[in-house]
């Protein structure tokens, strides 16, 4: 992959194939847009330690570690929004997939709790499990959840993703170099960040004690 997209750093394309990604990955899971943003961000490591600006030629300075930040975190929030939307329009059939999943079921009631007492913290974890960008926006959009509760989670969530993700590709690009290496203990990092994400999310909730204060995140 990383001669792949390294052909695209050239390009402004590279931001588009990004976001696209980023986009459609709270529906179809197993694309691999964290790995792609890890990558161009390693490309951009290798851009400013090798390119060098001589008279009459420009600099190499795509992708911009700032704007491909910015389309990865847009395009999350993006995404989150059109899976909230078609979840709260989807009416029983939706429902009925819902309560036939424990996973969905079990997240539903989380992100409900949650967001009911202030503590959306449960929405930024998840941005970080596997397919637990999906689970949650299709849970606050199927239990009709205000938007003024999840926009701002889901937002924050896009952006400590994004940032982790260009982070992890640029400083390992700079420490290990802009080769296979470097790509792959960051994307070591993200997977175990992921792992770690999960087991959180799938905690199971407390249920509070009768007459007692309800249990955050």
């Amino acid at each position: 992959m990383l001669e792949s997209v390294g052909a695209l750093t050239g390009s402004p394309w590279i931001y588009a194939v990004v976001a696209l990604s980023v986009l459609l990955d709270v529906f179809l899971p197993v694309l691999p847009s964290g790995v792609l943003v890890i990558t161009a961000a390693t490309a951009a490591a290798a851009s400013t330690t090798t390119v060098t600006a001589t008279a009459g030629e420009a600099a190499r300075q795509v992708p911009s570690l700032l704007v491909l930040t910015l389309c990865a975190a847009t395009a999350s929030v993006i995404g989150d929004l059109v899976a909230y939307r078609l979840a709260w329009r989807g009416g029983e059939r939706l429902d009925r997939a819902i309560a036939r999943s424990r996973r969905l079921t079990s997240a539903q009631e989380r992100l409900g709790a949650a967001l009911s007492h202030g503590g959306g913290v449960l929405v930024v974890i998840a941005r970080f499990a596997p397919a637990g960008r999906s689970v949650v926006s299709l849970g606050a959009g199927a239990a009709h959840r205000k938007i003024k509760e999840f926009l701002p989670w889901s937002a924050v969530a896009g952006v400590a993703w994004a940032v982790y993700s260009v982070g992890l590709g640029y400083f390992g690009g700079q420490w290990l170099g802009a080769g296979w290496l470097g790509t792959a203990v960051s994307v070591l990092a993200l997977f175990l960040a992921g792992t770690l994400a999960a087991l959180v999310v799938r905690r199971p909730a407390h249920t509070p004690a009768a007459g007692g204060a309800p249990a955050g995140v």
